[in-house]
């Protein structure tokens, strides 16, 4: 008998790469197959290729289609489940694997709706196929989810990813959810792992991130005698052509220099040395691997399988797997306490202060009162005021406030999910976005625009809570939203300062301990004051942890 057998097995994104790759593994060791995507073409070969295996192996599986499932789409994924329920159908693996490269381009240059999009992909569409699936999962079945290396943490060490803010930020978060879910499927016997399997073999690399990545460095640091406008619509119109025979690439940048009304030899260069940066990075992170090796799809599937084995899976609930196998130099991005500086550089600065739908009121005031004390002028407004013609603001501030009481993650509705999501990791972005546009208005056209130019913005994120026994669960909780907004800060500074050349950096301030005490306001102004000198900007160091004392 097969190892899965009689067992079934759901994979979201699982017409094409990884998703297609693990789904094979499964089904290769007698698991029934449930897959999904939005695209009808890709699902149907799929299925296809795994009845040819059913038939090879004899094994008397199954293979089930549901297409035009986008996870982002709550009535979508909520309609396939109740579909199943009504089936009798009983679930023993669900493999989070559905995802998007999302916006590969510096933060302040990728249109919002693209970084709600990126969110509600990855983070939420993890979240809410998971909360679903429940409804047909039984004791001792496993919740396999698939994140990054790139958003995990080493002690005072968080990495950037740049031209990727959107998709740091939603993995981070997607990384602490699996733990927080294995905290509370517990008593339904239910597992919850997550796997970082690091760079992989696949066309979403090599055709659309490296590629875009290479782009973006172009757009920001100029070809030929084209505007930054210029290279990125050209870029449009050619990158696709990466790996495609000499006739095709051909006609293509003839077509585009046509459109463009640029000369197709501009073209080709153009597109000679987008590749030529494109496996520059690629080049880079091969060495930074122990046997300089991505791993194959395959690899990844049967990391997955292996995960989904009953003995494993009970020693690694809760685990990310593997930690790490990429090795790189990264600067010290956290700071736990901060030096109290001896000048007051908050005298006479313009602070706006903005404020999430969760924020604690009063905590705010005493922090605005604070401020003003120290000679610091308050504007109180809503992140939709936030104007971009506004040229006076030094400092802005956005106080997220603390994640509201509610019993379990897994028992949210989707309203509340959401809601969730916008307080604390959406609507900061949006403040962060806005913000810099207020420093550089024409920065979103012309990355130029931003050598030199200077300006704060602060985050403070939601508190561990307070109390004197903590549950690992209350802090699992809140992590979820904390661990999106370390990485997406991170990324964040690094395009800001090594990329665009600019001496406006976004800082982000987490409250509270990790042995339950009470945030202090004075460490926060403490640390905003240091943040708000010149000192700071030579930092590497963007995430502060002011009530800690290690």
């Amino acid at each position: 008998m097969l190892k899965f057998q009689n067992k079934t097995v759901l994979v979201t994104g699982s017409g094409t790469g990884i998703g297609q790759a693990i789904t094979k593994k499964f089904v290769e060791n007698g698991a029934s197959a449930i897959i999904l995507g939005r695209r009808k073409g890709p699902l149907v070969e799929t299925a296809k290729m795994l009845e040819e295996i059913i038939k090879e192996k004899q094994s008397n599986a199954t293979i089930k289609i549901f297409d035009g499932v986008d996870v982002s789409d709550e009535k979508a994924v909520t309609g396939m489940f109740d579909s199943l329920k009504s089936e009798n159908v009983n679930l023993d693996v669900v493999v989070n694997n559905a995802g998007v490269s999302g916006p590969v381009t510096c933060f302040a240059h990728a249109p919002m709706d693209q970084f709600k999009s990126t969110v509600d992909i990855h983070l939420t569409g993890t979240f809410w196929t998971s909360v679903q699936a429940l409804k047909i999962m039984k004791k001792g079945a496993k919740i396999i989810t698939i994140s990054t290396f790139f958003a995990e943490e080493r002690p005072l060490e968080q990495r950037p990813y740049r031209f990727r803010g959107p998709y740091t930020a939603s993995q981070g978060a997607k990384n602490r959810l699996v733990e927080a879910m294995s905290w509370e499927l517990t008593e339904k016997g239910i597992i919850s792992i997550g796997t970082n399997p690091g760079p992989v073999h696949s066309d979403r690399i090599y055709k659309t991130v490296y590629p875009k990545a290479a782009s973006e460095f172009l757009r920001v640091s100029g070809f030929e005698d084209l505007s930054p406008s210029e290279v990125e619509a050209a870029n449009n119109e050619i990158v696709g052509l990466l790996g495609e025979d000499d006739e095709i690439i051909k006609a293509g940048i003839k077509s585009a220099a046509e459109k463009l009304g640029k000369p197709e030899t501009t073209l080709t260069n153009l597109l000679e040395k987008v590749k030529n940066i494109a496996e520059k990075i690629q080049k880079n992170t091969s060495t930074m691997i122990p046997d300089q090796q991505f791993l194959s799809q395959e690899q990844v599937a049967t990391t997955v399988l292996t995960l989904s084995d009953d003995d494993q899976a009970k020693i690694l609930n809760g685990k990310i797997i593997p930690g790490d196998r990429v090795f790189y130099q990264v600067k010290s991005y956290i700071r736990s306490s901060v030096p109290k500086a001896e000048k007051n550089n908050l005298d006479g600065k313009i602070c706006m202060i903005t404020n999430g739908d969760g924020g604690d009121i009063r905590r705010l005031d005493d922090l605005a009162s604070v401020i003003e004390a120290k000679g610091g002028k308050i504007i109180r407004g809503e992140p939709t005021d936030l104007n971009p013609e506004e040229k006076n603001v030094d400092l802005y501030i956005h106080f997220t406030g603390n994640i509201p009481n509610f019993s379990k993650l897994t028992e949210l509705t989707r309203y509340e999910w959401d809601e969730l999501v916008t307080n604390f990791i959406t609507e900061p972005a949006m403040v962060a976005r806005q913000a810099i546009s207020t420093f550089v208005p024409e920065g979103d056209i012309d990355p130029r625009a931003f050598k030199d130019a200077k300006g704060r913005i602060i985050i403070i994120g939601p508190a561990l809570p307070a109390g004197k026994k903590i549950s690992g669960h209350e802090r699992a909780k809140v992590e979820v939203f904390r661990g999106a907004l370390r990485p997406f800060a991170t990324t964040v500074n690094q395009e800001l300062s090594d990329v665009l050349k600019s001496n406006i950096r976004v800082f982000l301030i987490l409250p509270g301990t990790v042995d339950g005490k009470e945030p202090n306001n004075e460490n926060a102004v403490n640390a905003i004051n240091y943040l708000i000198s010149d000192e700071s900007q030579s930092s590497s160091e963007v995430i502060f942890c002011p009530d800690e004392t290690r």
